[in-house]
């Protein structure tokens, strides 16, 4: 079996299933909305809409999952259709690829958008790779560097006090 497909569960072995992602999609676009429009081609088994993690709001993509042959055909008539004023982009769904960069937190891990690992107490990270957080690193704002204020922008002027 592959990735992105399975038997079907009725009794018909015969048959895979297909996961198809749906993408470019109006943030307004609901669930029945999506069905209603891949339903044309067959039974639609599933609709997985794609929500962020962070606000609970809808990210304009999903998955749909049906039969294989009405997938080819929902793929071949939707993909560049344009609905609610944009233009869809609609094919197989492929595997989720490995991220990199990582986690970050409050010790360390991986961070940035460019690799290394930031947080609290962390090791490399930031934008542009370098060290970041509390302790520890630089960020991205000094590109290398301790990280922490006091240790890489105080200096001591000529009357021996502490300068910012």
């Amino acid at each position: 079996m592959q990735h992105g497909r399975r038997q079907a569960q009725n009794g018909d072995f015969g048959k895979l299933n297909k996961k198809i992602y749906v993408g470019n999609l109006s943030f307004q676009a609901t669930e029945d909305e999506v069905r209603d429009l891949f339903a044309e081609f067959g039974s639609v088994d599933s609709v997985a809409m794609i929500n962020d993690r962070d606000t609970g709001r809808f990210r304009g993509f999903c998955f749909v999952e049906m039969e294989g042959d009405a997938a080819d055909q929902a793929i071949a008539a939707l993909n560049g259709k344009e609905v609610d004023g944009r233009e869809l982009r609609v094919n197989e769904a492929r595997p989720r690829e490995e991220r990199s960069g990582g986690s970050g937190g409050y010790r360390g891990g991986s961070g940035g958008n460019r690799g290394g690992s930031g947080g609290y107490r962390g090791g490399s990270g930031g934008n542009r790779g370098g060290s970041g957080g509390y302790r520890g690193g630089g960020d991205s704002r000094n590109k290398g560097g301790s990280g922490r204020r006091d240790d890489y922008n105080r200096r001591r002027d000529d009357s021996g006090g502490d300068r910012w």
